[in-house]
């Protein structure tokens, strides 16, 4: 008879023992499960965030100029290449951008298309060894005066930061007045992008005036610097 009481209470320990390990592995993959969604989810939303979801303003706001400089080791974080069509002739690296800018460039693109406006990319991120390529054969073909005028030094080039891309028409002539060049002029701040080198603003900027090329700032800023005539230098200074 004991041994029978025994016998039963060995098998009600083994049941619960078993049916307390079943409920263990359970919890234990469902923690697994909500570690690996919260790190897909810091891949995903990485420090390049849009001023409309809050943060890291500070990255869409890098000022790059003829007195803040990048390190040479200076690379954008998630380079990518945006579903936008290319003019001929333009380098792979150059097609490449900040992942933070890649979809605002997109609707931008498709956006003008709707008003019957063509818009082509052109040269987005060069790195620092392209960039000293750029700009010393300028100074070979040009003199160092005129270089310096529209090409920046290497390390001092908005390009390198993966924020900025310059943009053209199906004639590749970008020139204000051209209905391509004027309707960028008036639309880019709408998705965060600014004519970084607007005309008569040189004494700030440092650079002549660009009227194709857009520097990604966020929405917020965009529309500040649009609606008040301002360069970035100036919105930065405010």
């Amino acid at each position: 008879m004991r041994n029978g009481l025994r016998n039963i209470l060995v098998v009600i320990i083994i049941i619960c023992g078993f049916l307390y390990l079943t409920k263990y592995i359970s919890t234990f993959k469902e923690t697994i499960s909500d570690s690996n969604i919260s790190d897909q989810s810091v891949n995903v939303n990485n420090s390049y965030k849009d001023d409309e979801t809050n943060k890291d303003i500070k990255s869409q706001l890098l000022l790059v100029n003829e007195d803040h400089s990048l390190e040479q080791a200076y690379t954008p974080k998630d380079l990518t290449i945006p579903n936008i069509k290319f003019a001929s002739g333009v380098s792979n690296e150059e097609k490449h951008v900040a992942g933070i800018i890649a979809k605002p460039l997109e609707q931008l693109v498709a956006e003008a298309k709707k008003d019957g406006i063509i818009l082509l990319g052109n040269s987005a991120y060069r790195s620092y060894k392209t960039q000293e390529n750029t700009y010393n054969n300028r100074v070979l073909l040009q003199g160092e005066k005129l270089a310096d005028a529209y090409v920046a030094r290497p390390g001092y080039s908005e390009h390198q930061t993966g924020l900025c891309i310059d943009i053209t028409n199906q004639g590749k002539y970008f020139v204000k007045g051209t209905k391509e060049a004027d309707w960028l002029a008036e639309n880019c701040y709408r998705f965060g992008f600014i004519i970084r080198y607007p005309y008569g603003k040189k004494n700030i900027t440092g650079i002549e005036y660009e009227p194709w090329h857009i520097r990604y700032v966020g929405k917020s800023a965009a529309k500040y610097i649009y609606d008040n005539k301002i360069t970035l230098e100036e919105y930065l200074r405010k």
